[in-house]
């Protein structure tokens, strides 16, 4: 039986370093734990999850561009570069899956310079301010419209 849905996750600059970075703001979740959360989830419900992590704007920009035709949706917390980076969201708009954007802290709480994303405009929806919680809500969620778009 196919998978309802392949999802592929990409994770941004120093979010390797979860767990042990500013654990006020993010939390005391590793990155590992997340994909855990979300692997399992994604195996309950019949749905392929693919992972990645890298510090690297470019590296972050060609999986997207090899996504297509492999992936129905992306998830991407794209960290500090969500705020700078015009190459990554063009990359995003470039896909023709559907996508989701996400934050583990509520971004419009926090630097004047984090209240703007270069990638949302380009993005079917965004989840952020609830931690860990925020990666499970989105692949929760992607599940859901998968389910009901069949």
């Amino acid at each position: 039986m196919p998978d309802l849905v392949k999802i592929l996750v990409i994770n941004g600059p120093n979010l390797n370093m979860l767990g042990t970075r500013e654990p006020k703001i993010y939390g005391a979740d590793t990155l590992a734990d997340m994909e855990t959360r979300c692997r399992a989830i994604c195996d309950a419900e019949g749905a392929s999850l693919g992972w990645m992590q890298t510090n690297g704007e470019a590296e972050m920009v060609t999986t997207i561009q090899q996504a297509s035709g492999k992936f129905d949706w992306i998830v991407i917390n794209a960290a500090g570069l969500t705020h700078s980076s015009v190459p990554l969201r063009d990359a995003l708009a470039l896909f023709p899956g559907r996508k989701i954007e996400v934050h583990l802290s509520n971004i419009h709480k926090r630097e004047p310079f984090r209240h703007h994303s270069m990638s949302s405009a380009v993005v079917d929806g965004v989840v952020l301010g609830f931690g860990g919680m925020s990666y499970v809500m989105a692949i929760k969620g992607v599940i859901d419209m998968a389910r009901e778009s069949r």
